[in-house]
């Protein structure tokens, strides 16, 4: 078949799997942020919203403060450069809409696949290759919800990617513009969130070992330049954050376990959270392309990030065993290899497409499935719609007034509550952190008018709990919620 026939059909494969990739990102934004780590979502909403509520007109004085003193008992980790952007969208159009940071989050990551499809093209100088990396980096069911998400882990893999792709090309050409790009990238990506530095470092030596030597590179203006880009934005903030204004200096504890490293139960966990990331199949496929298909300077260049991975792994082994997204630089990663595999398996199935049929069959079989499975995947979350339960927050936010003095035993540390139902409350601990029950109910509930429960998988795990709450007359009860009514025992 004619090569530029061929190289047409990967275009229009590219254009679809980039329109669907942006289809399943833009569409029904208005969802409650209680779909993906809820938590993560939420603090970056709580936040946002108390920045936004200071300035925003025809906002009831009640909620101004209520949303100030949320905002402001929030720690502040990373920049709050999602929060910013939210506001900026939030005061532009005059309302408080979970939708823009969602769409903002989406565009990050659209953009980023269009880096990696570089990366992946320049690496393999396959457009076919190039095709795979990019389905499985927008359309990976787990990449889908993690780029919805507001929180800014999509900005980072943005700036990542455009890290890897820019001193690849820099290690290659040795050019002050790829040098520039590569530094201002790495620099941002640490800026965004700090654990970031593990795959600019990765990548940066990387790229010297596979194209050069850390001689040359010590004595090429370009790399101190690469370096200094990459170091002052997070070395700024560190310094202010830690020295100027203070608000750094307890954020760095309980993040460092050794320990786990002699656990082989934080193995099985890391694993856990690495297939439900990027799948174990899909893994095991681009281990195989890195290993067998990548030319000397790739493999070494990969390698370095794999092995920066593992080590950034290792330094935060609760994180990655616990928080999957902790794991997002993956995919990326596994496309790139998966890149690696079609590049290398291409000759061999070149014959088969010697046929225009055989062609045309595989390019609507290929456009088949992926719309299928955009549509399965849209039907899904679609399904798992959380707007009644973000209605349900609401509603025991009206039930108890907004008031001060509530207990609850409620999900997500009760950032539901705060965000959906204006709610804040005083949390009951989960079942083996209680400790002496009647000395910790006593010291709970002490001044305390209300007691909520929401979590009822947890109050069935505290039977002790469960009887005391008996003790009390029910305030507001329906299948979703219970009060208690603290000042009303019953005789």
């Amino acid at each position: 078949m004619n090569p530029p026939r061929i190289k047409l059909a990967l275009i229009l494969l590219l254009a679809l799997i980039f329109g669907l990739g942006a289809f399943l990102r833009y569409s029904d934004l208005s969802q409650p942020l209680l779909d993906f780590h809820p938590t993560r979502q939420l603090f970056s909403a709580v936040k946002a919203r108390g920045m936004a509520y200071q300035s925003l007109a025809n906002i009831p004085d009640w909620q101004k403060d209520l949303s100030f003193r949320q905002w402001q008992v929030e720690a502040t980790i990373e920049p709050p450069i999602v929060e910013n952007i939210a506001v900026f969208f939030y005061l532009r159009n005059g309302e408080e809409n979970t939708a823009y940071p969602r769409a903002v989050s989406s565009t990050f990551w659209l953009l980023a696949a269009v880096f990696l499809g570089l990366l992946a093209y320049d690496l393999t100088g396959s457009l076919a290759a190039a095709t795979i990396s990019l389905a499985f980096f927008l359309l990976a069911p787990y990449a889908i919800p993690a780029s919805r998400a507001f929180q800014p882990d999509p900005l980072m893999v943005l700036f990542i990617i455009l890290f890897w792709w820019g001193i690849e090309q820099w290690a290659r050409k040795n050019s002050w513009r790829w040098a520039t790009l590569a530094g201002l990238a790495g620099g941002l990506a640490i800026f965004v969130k700090l654990p970031a530095v593990f795959f600019v470092a990765a990548g940066a030596v990387g790229a010297i070992l596979a194209y050069s030597s850390p001689v040359s590179a010590v004595k090429n203006l370009k790399t101190w330049l690469v370096a200094i880009l990459c170091i002052l934005p997070p070395a700024a903030y560190l310094y202010y954050g830690i020295y100027v204004a203070g608000f750094l200096g307890q954020q760095f504890g309980g993040r460092f376990f050794p320990g786990f490293w002699f656990d082989p139960y934080f193995y099985l966990r890391w694993l856990l959270k690495v297939d439900l990331v990027v799948g174990v199949f899909p893994l095991a496929l681009a281990v195989l392309g890195w290993w067998l298909f990548a030319a000397k300077p790739t493999r070494i260049f990969l390698t370095a990030i794999w092995i920066g991975y593992l080590v950034y792994g290792l330094v935060f082994p609760h994180h990655i065993a616990s928080h999957d997204y902790y794991s997002l630089p993956l995919i990326p990663l596994v496309a790139l290899g998966l890149a690696l595999l079609i590049a290398g398996l291409q000759p061999h199935f070149s014959n088969l497409f010697q046929s225009r049929w055989a062609f045309l069959v595989f390019f609507f079989v290929a456009s088949l499935f992926l719309v299928a499975h955009t549509i399965t995947t849209y039907l899904d979350f679609r399904r798992a719609d959380t707007r009644s339960a973000a209605q349900t927050y609401a509603e025991i936010g009206e039930a108890l007034q907004h008031q001060p003095g509530i207990v609850a035993l409620t999900e997500e540390y009760g950032y539901p509550l705060a965000y959906y139902g204006w709610q804040n409350v005083s949390l009951w601990p989960a079942y083996n952190s209680v400790g002496y029950f009647e000395d910790a109910f006593a010291r709970q509930t002490d001044q305390k008018a209300y007691f909520l429960v929401t979590d009822f998988e947890e109050l069935a795990r505290q039977p002790e709990l469960a009887q005391k709450l008996d003790t009390y007359t029910i305030f507001a009860q329906t299948n979703k919620y219970l009060i208690y009514d603290l000042k009303a025992p019953l005789p």
